[in-house]
């Protein structure tokens, strides 16, 4: 049984209903569109569909120029444009040449045929994630660009005035979480994402930024957890809750963004339930797709 492809295209737009309606019906025209996570204060809003290589190129591009003529990119969150990244996951680790492929078709088609700038990123560009990219914002991006440190991988050498560019490649699923704390202190969220992202000697695989949510009068520790298998999500939110409390602060709750792996949410209960060898194989609807496939 082959499995679907995966994307999960994260818009500049978590505000305006119109606009987030307009981009479901671009998608789901083409595709199957599974969730869509929307947030005010970020503005930003994450689909998560699925469909086979032409169906999920058809579909993202169908996106992207919606979002090329309705967004005009900003928001708390760090972004180079309307569209700002467009990954393709490979649910099955033996798709994985299958996704890189498919990137760089749909990279291709959004700079010839809709004239943004487009950049790799992940299996598609090793060594360079979204973070390269979005440091400094979009200004910044452009005058890297203009002073020849980079280039686009496709399209032209400009950002859209109002759309930007967009990120493009292929990935292995990550799981997009946040945890809000019960106060709008930046500060202590920006040093507890210091302390569990892999960069600052935390959690392996983990990409965390603080950041400030106005409208909800929070601060949050918003995190990409790239492999769910080196960092347990109970133990990063353990960390996380221990860290605030050295801080005289508490957990206001967490977020999941979108979809994650069950064998990502199994390893967790396990954990919490204290069931000793407990694992993705114990789970009934796990082993019945298993020997379905």
């Amino acid at each position: 049984m082959e499995l679907p492809l995966e994307s999960v295209p994260n818009f500049s737009e978590g505000r305006d209903a119109g606009t987030i309606e307009a981009l479901l019906s671009s998608l789901s025209a083409h595709a199957d569109v599974l969730d869509v996570h929307s947030d005010a204060d970020h503005n930003r809003s994450v689909f998560t569909l699925v469909g086979d290589d032409t169906s999920l190129v058809e579909a993202l591009l169908a996106g992207v120029a919606c979002a090329r003529v309705r967004i005009d990119h900003e928001g708390a969150h760090p972004r180079i444009g309307a569209a700002d990244v467009v990954p393709i996951v490979a649910l099955d680790p033996k798709d994985r040449e299958r996704a890189r492929d498919c990137a760089l078709r749909l990279a291709d088609r959004i700079g010839a045929e809709l004239g943004l700038p487009v950049f790799l990123y992940g299996d598609s560009a090793p060594e360079r994630g979204p973070a390269f990219y979005r440091r400094g914002g979009p200004e910044e991006l452009q005058r890297r660009i203009d002073g020849g440190e980079l280039r686009p991988d496709y399209g032209p050498a400009r950002l859209d005035e109002h759309a930007g560019g967009v990120i493009v490649g292929a990935r292995r699923p990550l799981i997009a979480f946040n945890v809000n704390l019960a106060t709008d202190d930046v500060e202590i969220a920006r040093a507890i994402a210091a302390v569990v992202r892999e960069k600052g000697g935390g959690f392996p695989g983990v990409r965390a930024l603080g950041l400030l949510l106005p409208r909800a009068g929070r601060a949050q520790v918003s995190m990409n957890v790239e492999d769910y298998e080196a960092a347990a999500l109970h133990r990063i939110v353990q960390r996380v809750e221990d860290e605030a409390r050295a801080r005289g602060v508490e957990v206001a709750g967490s977020e999941l963004v979108g979809l994650m792996p069950a064998g990502a949410a199994a390893a967790a209960a396990g954990a919490m339930l204290r069931i000793e060898g407990f694992n993705r194989s114990h789970v009934l609807e796990l082993r019945l797709l298993e020997r379905r496939a």
